[in-house]
């Protein structure tokens, strides 16, 4: 999810203290809880108020329904879905090697949704689609090419269009394993769901943005396969480096060397 056009405030009045705005966001939290709790259709205003410990006067001040409650979540996480993407382009993350890139990336991701407002309607827009007002499916394609672009800065050569389809693979990839890793009670096997995706990731990627493809960032030598680093030599083929992979135990030849791109082909 991510990018779409804003809507009109849902308040009925914006708070303009910092009493007022410290109680608005404990509504959208406590909506947040309690729509995961009992569903958002079970949900009422007043078991709103009491999680937020406001009374339900103090509520229907700024929102009239639950549904404009719900519509300020889609708003909140939107702003914070941009934040994200403006601080990883500052920080130009695409200069770091494509795995810790990733992995900074997935840590990002992930920390958005320890906010319960982002976590719950990630799971609700999958779950409810016609609910939401605000965001629909071009908060997907906003996070399409979001990557893509980072894409192209680590490798210009590749065709646009080959930037936008590994980003749509790597995007619906990415919300698939997020959605099972949040409907997953386990926290410990959530953990384990949540470090295999820049893994995953780094496989799919390393042949057309790799280390070896772009001359901004470190050239650190990775397996092709699985994107680990423990590699040992194993002999040379025709004339060729070749190197072992300890974590899958798979040969390839050294990738700056090799004529063709290894590993998935799109």
């Amino acid at each position: 999810m991510t990018d779409s056009s804003h809507s009109s405030s849902p308040l009925r009045r914006e708070p303009k203290q910092r009493r007022g705005q410290q109680r608005v966001e404990k509504i959208l939290e406590a909506a947040a809880l309690v729509f995961d709790e009992v569903g958002y259709e079970a949900a009422t205003t007043h078991q709103i108020a009491e999680r937020a410990g406001t009374a339900i006067g103090s509520l229907y001040q700024f929102f009239p329904d639950k549904a404009a409650i719900f519509n300020a979540m889609e708003l909140r996480h939107i702003e914070r879905v941009e934040a994200m993407w403006g601080q990883a382009n500052a920080q130009e993350f695409w200069r770091l090697p494509l795995l810790e890139m990733l992995n900074q990336l997935t840590a990002g991701v992930m920390a958005l949704f320890e906010q319960p407002v982002s976590r719950v309607l990630f799971i609700e827009f999958y779950r409810a689609r016609d609910r939401f007002q605000t965001i629909d499916d071009s908060m997907t394609q906003g996070a399409i090419a979001f990557l893509a672009a980072i894409l192209h800065q680590r490798n210009p050569d590749l065709p646009d269009d080959r930037h936008s389809l590994l980003a749509e693979v790597c995007v619906h990839s990415c919300n698939a394993l997020i959605l099972a890793a949040l409907r997953q009670p386990d926290l410990e096997r959530r953990d384990r769901l949540v470090q295999q995706i820049p893994k995953l990731l780094a496989a799919y990627l390393s042949p057309h943005v790799g280390d070896q493809t772009h001359d901004h960032v470190m050239n650190v030598m990775i397996c092709p396969h699985c994107a680990a680093q423990d590699l040992a030599k194993n002999g040379r083929r025709r004339g060729k480096q070749c190197y072992l992979c300890k974590a899958c135990g798979k040969q390839f030849v050294n990738p700056r060397l090799a004529p063709e791109p290894y590993g998935l082909e799109l």
